[in-house]
């Protein structure tokens, strides 16, 4: 067996698996696996951004995209730090991606090095990422490095996908070892999959075909397993009604007739009333979060126990976390719904007509919703008001075109108001709604689908966190356009002030001259600065055709747009921060049973 250095290993083993990118920040802890992938150069692509967050968000959206994992690469220390906060999108996400980070060599050990942490173990580093991995593996020979890539890539891609992290000492990129890679490639994302029992899957037919108000509700679960025909075909079979979190949509197409949209405090009104008034619930790979639940406060989105619940996940903490299910069923979200269809072929045709009270329900409060919110789809006005901006995203964008939003007063809008019509089309923090995942997460975006539009939708102030993007994008020539939403403050927070703290506004506005008059930079001119075309639209007139020129320039390409801060989006549910009562909806009354 011939002798290899762990970096060589370790480049050899993203060949086998195909992962084409290593998105990552140079540092004297890595500079050993650097000197690997100089080698393999025409394999693996390095790509450099100027902050280790921005190569995890790159990492994070190249998998949501693709569903085929990047890596990154980081040095010991204050590099791979920087990374945290992509983990935890990633993970609070089920999104995968390998962090390989470098660490002191194994010598110096607890010795307190350069950028050792060693206050309660010898290069603890694995210890500050173990909550946002899904695994962490931390090999002191080169010859353990085998094992631990294999194990490392099928645990990020099996069953719930996560990140995982292979923190490496320095001395492992160097020394040699009589080691090989061992066994086949590990077959990659959906490569297994379980599915539920013939039993179960009876149960929840026969719950479906009984009810008299269902609804399906679809999560990331349905994304990640590539489940959207067959969730479609079930959805048109039993003309049940689907509701989905910002992470499904697109599964199912949005301007079906079926769709309700997303539901809880920025939902769609019929999707709430839909959610609390129904007497089944199907949810597929979703989590109950408090968003999509009105904070769990019963009749506001939904209305358990009352309403019966089939839980279908592939991990079991998930089912039962917020709601005690009816049925739960420990499957992958694609492998069930091919059951259930096969199961809905084995008995026949189902009544169509059993749920046309149900749906002339749903139709009028479409109706009652689309008449209170049309109407300001149409104003101009400057600063531009949040429905044109969305609905100009909407004109413009082709079905195929994917945005990437960031945490941020203009993520709601886009809950509320978007219409994906195919899945991996619309990428979010959703979980840990971290700030950055959307200017950034648009470049590994559109590195994972160079032939389409790629438009990351950001905040002014989640923006000016991570500018050094536009860097990235000029150095790599890749062709994102981002429109930053700017309305002069931390909008989402200062909204919370004035909706429960009485307008007392603090810290949550940009101002100069003794906090009188708004302040931002010129990111039009900052973007040109980096190399990228920018312009400022102030005028709503104005957006659509600037997006149309910076969609088919082709080329890295910022809009700075001035929207209205004041025009909020109109609540359907509500939202908690206990022990502060929370608001009644804007718009819709609460249920009550």
């Amino acid at each position: 067996m011939a002798r290899v250095k762990g970096a060589e290993l370790i480049a050899e083993f993203l060949i086998k698996e195909k992962i084409p990118y290593v998105f990552g920040v140079c540092g004297h802890g890595n500079v050993g696996m650097l000197d690997a992938l100089y080698d393999v150069r025409d394999e693996i692509t390095l790509v450099s951004p100027r902050h280790e967050q921005v190569a995890g968000h790159m990492a994070d959206a190249y998998f949501r995209v693709k569903h085929a994992p990047a890596a990154t690469l980081t040095s010991c220390g204050p590099g791979s730090a920087n990374l945290v906060m992509a983990l935890a999108v990633a993970l609070s996400d089920s999104s995968a991606f390998l962090a390989i980070t470098g660490n002191v060599p194994t010598s110096q050990f607890n010795r307190g090095p350069f950028q050792e942490i060693n206050r309660h173990n010898q290069a603890d580093f694995p210890n500050v990422v173990r909550p946002v991995v899904k695994h962490g593996f931390q090999p002191s020979r080169v010859d353990m490095l085998p094992l631990a890539l294999r194990q490392a890539a099928t645990t990020m891609l099996s069953g719930r996908p996560g990140p995982v992290n292979l923190d490496v000492p320095f001395n492992l990129f160097q020394e040699e070892a009589e080691a090989t890679l061992d066994g086949p490639p590990t077959g990659g994302h959906n490569a297994r999959r379980s599915g539920a029992s013939p039993e179960d899957v009876a149960q929840a037919l026969d719950m479906m075909v009984a009810a008299e108000r269902p609804v399906l509700f679809i999560g990331h679960g349905v994304t990640l397993s590539e489940a959207s025909a067959e969730l479609t075909q079930l959805a048109r079979r039993l003309r049940i009604p689907v509701i989905s979190s910002p992470n499904g949509m697109g599964c199912f197409d949005m301007t079906d007739g079926l769709s309700l949209g997303f539901i809880g405090r920025n939902g769609a009104y019929h999707a709430n009333q839909a959610g609390r008034h129904a007497d089944l619930v199907i949810a597929v790979g979703a989590r109950f979060d408090d968003r999509s639940a009105s904070s769990w406060t019963p009749g506001y989105s939904w209305n358990f126990p009352a309403t019966k619940l089939i839980h279908v996940d592939v991990d079991h903490a998930e089912i039962g976390r917020n709601y005690a299910p009816t049925l739960g069923i420990l499957a992958d979200a694609r492998t069930f719904l091919a059951q259930a269809l096969a199961e809905v072929d084995r008995r026949g045709r189902a009544n169509q007509d059993r749920l046309a009270s149900w749906h002339e329900d749903i139709a009028a409060w479409r109706r009652a919703w689309e008449e209170f919110t049309e109407p300001n789809f149409e104003i101009h006005a400057s600063p531009m008001r949040p429905e044109r901006v969305v609905a100009d995203c909407q004109a413009v964008l082709p079905d195929d075109a994917i945005l990437s939003l960031d945490s941020g007063v203009h993520h709601n809008w886009y809950m509320q108001f978007w219409k994906a019509r195919r899945p991996r089309t619309m990428l979010n923090t959703w979980g840990f709604s971290g700030m950055g995942f959307g200017p950034s997460g648009i470049l590994g975006a559109k590195l994972a689908a160079p032939d389409r539009p790629c438009v990351a939708v950001c905040g002014d102030g989640g923006f000016t966190m991570v500018p050094h993007v536009l860097c990235t994008a000029v150095e790599y020539d890749i062709p994102a356009v981002w429109v930053v939403w700017n309305n002069f403050s931390w909008s989402a927070i200062r909204d919370i002030q004035h909706g429960l703290f009485d307008g007392r506004e603090i810290g949550t506005g940009f101002y100069q001259d003794g906090n009188k008059q708004p302040y931002n930079p010129d990111f039009a001119a900052w973007a040109r600065a980096a190399g990228v075309d920018g312009i400022t639209v102030s005028k709503s007139e104005d957006f659509k055709g600037a997006l149309e020129h910076a969609v088919a320039a082709n080329k890295p390409y910022l809009i700075d747009v001035h929207v209205d801060a004041n025009v909020r989006p109109p609540a359907t549910g509500t939202w908690a921060l206990p022990p502060i009562p929370h608001k009644e909806p804007v718009f819709g009354e609460p249920y009550t049973p």
